[in-house]
C-alpha cells in the first residue's frame, strides 16, 4: 500500500520550504488570521503562496475550508502582496 502511494508521487516535484514562506506564515499567526494552534496550516498557506501553487485542498475546516477564515487569509495574502491561493475541499474542486 505504502510502495503504491509513493509510486504515485514519482515524478511530482516537491514544494520548497522558503525563507519567505516561513515568514509569511509567522505573520500569518502573529498577526492573524490563524491562531498559535494553527501554526502547522499557516505554513501549509504559506508554501502554497511562496510556491505559486493555485489551489489548497484540505479537509480541515477548523482553520483553512472555512468561509470566514478563508476570507481573512485571502485579505492577509494581498495585503503582503501574494495572490492567495483557492482554499477549498476536494469535493469543492470536483463540484460534487
Amino acid at each position: 500500500m505504502v510502495a503504491r502511494r509513493l509510486e504515485v508521487l514519482t515524478g511530482i516535484a516537491e514544494i520548497e520550504l522558503t525563507e519567505a514562506a516561513a515568514e509569511f506564515a509567522e505573520i500569518l499567526v502573529e498577526e492573524g488570521p490563524l491562531p498559535q494552534k494553527a501554526t502547522l496550516d499557516a505554513l501549509h498557506i504559506a508554501v502554497t503562496v511562496n510556491g505559486g501553487i493555485e489551489y489548497l485542498l484540505t479537509w480541515n475546516f477548523a482553520h483553512l475550508a472555512n468561509a470566514t477564515i478563508r476570507n481573512q487569509i485571502e485579505r492577509k495574502c494581498r495585503l503582503i502582496g501574494y495572490d492567495p491561493p483557492i482554499i477549498c475541499t476536494p469535493e469543492e474542486l470536483l463540484g460534487e
